[in-house]
């Protein structure tokens, strides 16, 4: 059976939509999430539980977007961890470039901003150093990272790193103390990474201290933007950070999942996409 030849929009129940489902996994090799969305007529959410609970009885593998048969060699790929900062740092570059660009365009001269700890975050830090338009700005971050990227431009930038317990494996500073500071300030903007966005379950990270951290930073903050490429759209994770209308924007790249696109833009989530000038002039 191919995918188009699947019943779209019937009224399939769970166990009729899993039954095919498996059996489409069996037959490509590999399935998206939003092909068995539009195929049945569900939710991506809805699609994914239906992944989600064939992997549970032991069918299938859950990989990034879909899913493959237990024998696939990409059933080996799905990280089982979370991934360390210079891991994340080698994934998904240029679109992480772009949204660090696109980012740092909505900052202005005399603004507080939150740089969020994270590998999208960074490449703000940069954008930010290449804009010798910028001056008089305050950045408050809990990534020894970002602050070290953005040490040279000091006294231009005001750098303010929050304290905290230090997280090795993101370097990153956390509770306690982290908060301390957060508390304490009121900025213009923040912008919060994460590892995934999902129209229902909201902006999620995988790691619960982090998450604790980036709902400080978004209270501190009067406007609060999401950063996270394409590939973290529709995904859900451990710890939640906020519902998707606590958000006042996404930027994410141009290959970002239509559906899921349309998932959040029905949300009420404003969707900016950081394009290639390039390539989209």
């Amino acid at each position: 059976m191919s995918i188009d030849a699947a019943p779209a929009n019937a009224p399939l129940d769970a166990p009729r939509r899993r039954e095919l489902a498996l059996a489409l996994v069996a037959e490509r090799g590999f399935v998206r999430v939003a092909e068995l969305s539009r195929a049945f007529g569900v939710t991506t959410v809805t699609a994914r539980a239906d992944l989600d609970a064939l992997e549970r009885q032991g069918g299938i593998r859950r990989v990034h977007g879909g899913a493959v048969p237990l024998s696939s060699p990409l059933a080996a790929e799905r990280p089982e961890r979370e991934p360390s900062f210079e891991e994340a740092l080698e994934a998904s570059v240029e679109p992480k470039r772009l949204i660090g660009e696109h980012a740092a365009s909505l900052v202005r001269s005399g603004q507080s901003i939150i740089l969020d700890v994270g590998t999208t975050t960074l490449q703000i830090a940069r954008a930010l150093r290449a804009r010798a338009d910028l001056e008089d700005l305050v950045v408050f971050t809990n990534g020894l990272s970002i602050a070290l990227e953005l040490e040279a431009e000091i006294p231009r930038f005001t750098v303010v790193v929050t304290g905290g317990t230090l997280r090795p494996k993101q370097h990153s500073l956390v509770h306690p103390l982290a908060g301390s500071m957060l508390d304490e300030v009121h900025v213009d903007l923040a912008f919060i990474g994460c590892n995934g966005v999902d129209a229902a379950h909201g902006v999620t990270n995988a790691n619960l201290p982090e998450a604790s951290v980036k709902s400080l930073m978004m209270r501190a903050a009067a406007r609060s933007i999401v950063v996270a490429d394409g590939s973290k759209l529709g995904e859900v994770h451990l710890g939640r950070i906020a519902p998707i209308d606590a958000f006042d924007g996404l930027v994410t790249d141009a290959a970002a999942p239509t559906p899921i696109v349309a998932e959040l833009l029905d949300a009420g989530l404003a969707v900016d996409f950081a394009r290639d000038p390039r390539v989209d002039p």
